[in-house]
């Protein structure tokens, strides 16, 4: 049995050291036939660094890495080239200096590599010296490998003039590639975010982007076949229809794949958790969330157009395009049109869809005791038919939040800040949660189905409602005729924003 490679980002290591591979090295070939600039983007701990590695070993020319590989057969191994790799991945950089130090670290690693000795001080300059030195040597065009190109940028995304000056420099450094052009044979930069040809990469404007290529749609990640071939012996008394749930879902447009991550250290400890959620804390996201007033439920079934999907920048940052980028929303759905498209954006599986929730909670309330405890009662309540505990576990909800916050966001009178925190409880729990379901008449605001039970949800706020009640909207639009022959209970919640709490709470039987 192959050892898990858990954390693995470096292809020799990971064969030379007996772990599984799953075998992307077909796409290698593919690359080097076709292009010679390319861009990928893909969120956190999905194997890009480890892709970069796979493309470093073959072109220094270590065949015995790559047998029983696609690329063993399919390779010239006859040529080698000298590469340059280059990763902002570590440390953060909090200032223009720490980039520069970071930079120039890079260089001299490559240098003492390579054996080249340069007299530019200036990073530019002294970065164009490195790869033509290297042509010269080698008599062999260079690779470039570029790893968490905009990570310097991410990490001061709170500081918009700072992101921005260090953008700037980044801007700078890259420039020299296209300078560079008669000594590169590759150049494959990686990142989470995309920021604009205009932005950071003027002098590249062959740079191909196969982000959303379906060609490439799963050189990172695993799909289904690969995770059952590959982990086969890892295999027995798992329930993959429930791995698929959780991790599952991840689509670039292609077939659909898993978060190498979250696939591993489940396989590992046979527990499902959200192991690549915890791996980073997506508080700035939450925050812009809140800013722009989006509704938590809505974040289902978002539509982008292309040109949204296909650029972010720091002068303005569009929630959509983060929330793509950055692995909390996938793509569900793609509408062609003349000279158009439009993508729709959904929650790739329930540990994304689950822990988001949990975490939108966690920002509203501050107290992570009661917010379990409410979660846990919650499901109870439902499980046992109660719907006098329901009533009182939806004003704790409420009840919890503190005035400050209230005061604060200005939300209060909103009936979609409302709903977004009843939603996100019930995400929290893991039962099957659908907001915004579109009926012959209408839309209903929350749709809960637990067993053969099916809960019928719309929210009102009473200062904005008029005369008629939540329930005997459901009621009167018919929201419940789509789930005949099931077990279904209406219920209508009315908020007071100026109680900041529940003022009615409306529940009956159908049929």
């Amino acid at each position: 049995m192959k050892k898990l490679p858990i954390g693995i980002q470096t292809f020799e290591n990971l064969i030379r050291e007996g772990f599984a591979y799953v075998d992307k090295t077909q796409f290698v070939s593919s690359i080097t036939l076709q292009g010679k600039y390319y861009f990928l983007s893909r969120p956190r701990r999905f194997g890009k660094s480890l892709f970069l590695s796979t493309l470093k070993a073959a072109f220094e020319g270590k065949q015995d890495l790559f047998e029983g590989l696609y690329l063993y057969d399919n390779w010239d191994w006859s040529e080698t080239n000298p590469v340059l790799h280059i990763s902002f991945g570590s440390g953060v950089m909090r200032s223009l200096d720490e980039l520069g130090k970071t930079f120039s670290y890079i260089l001299d690693q490559n240098e003492k590599k390579h054996g080249i000795e340069t007299v530019y001080s200036d990073l530019k300059n002294r970065f164009s010296d490195l790869i033509q030195k290297c042509h010269a040597k080698y008599s062999r065009p260079v690779v470039i490998l570029i790893d968490e190109y905009d990570k310097p940028i991410l990490d001061s995304i709170e500081k918009p003039e700072l992101a921005v000056e260090i953008r700037e420099e980044l801007k700078n450094y890259y420039s020299v590639i296209k300078d560079c052009d008669p000594y590169i044979r590759l150049t494959f930069i990686t990142g989470v975010s995309k920021f604009s040809k205009v932005s950071l990469f003027s002098g590249l404007n062959n740079l191909e982007d196969i982000t959303l290529s379906r060609s490439y749609a799963t050189i990172c990640g695993y799909t289904q076949n690969e995770l059952e071939k590959v982990f086969a012996d890892y295999l027995p008394g798992v329930d993959l229809e429930e791995v698929k749930k959780w991790y599952n879902g991840y689509s670039w447009l292609g077939e659909k794949v898993y978060n190498p991550f979250d696939v591993l250290l489940y396989l590992r400890n046979k527990e499902f958790s959200n192991y690549w959620f915890e791996s980073g804390t997506p508080t700035f996201l939450i925050k812009l969330l809140q800013s722009r007033k989006y509704s938590v439920p809505e974040l289902n079934d978002l539509k982008a157009g292309e040109k949204l999907l296909g650029s972010f920048d720091i002068d303005f940052i569009e929630v959509e395009n983060l929330l793509f980028q950055t692995g909390y929303l996938t793509i569900k759905g793609l509408e062609k049109m003349t000279g158009m498209r439009r993508y729709t954006l959904g929650y790739p599986n329930q540990e994304v869809r689950q822990s988001l929730a949990d975490y939108v909670l966690y920002y509203f309330t501050k107290a992570p005791v009661e917010q379990v405890n409410n979660s846990f009662a919650l499901y109870e309540s439902l499980r046992d038919l109660d719907m006098d505990r329901l009533h009182e576990i939806f004003h704790s909800f409420f009840a919890s939040i503190p005035y400050d916050w209230y005061k604060e966001q200005q939300t209060a009178g909103y009936e979609a800040y409302y709903a977004s925190i009843v939603y996100c409880y019930f995400a929290t729990t893991g039962i099957d949660v659908r907001p915004e379901v579109h009926s012959n008449k209408g839309r209903l605001d929350l749709v809960v189905r637990l067993d053969n039970r099916v809960y019928v949800i719309e929210f009102k706020v009473v200062e904005q409602c008029g005369e008629e009640k939540a329930l005997e909207q459901i009621k009167s639009k018919g929201y419940a005729e789509q789930f005949a022959g099931r077990e279904i209970y209406l219920i209508g919640v009315e908020f007071s924003s100026e109680k900041r709490n529940i003022e009615s709470f409306e529940w009956e039987k159908a049929g």
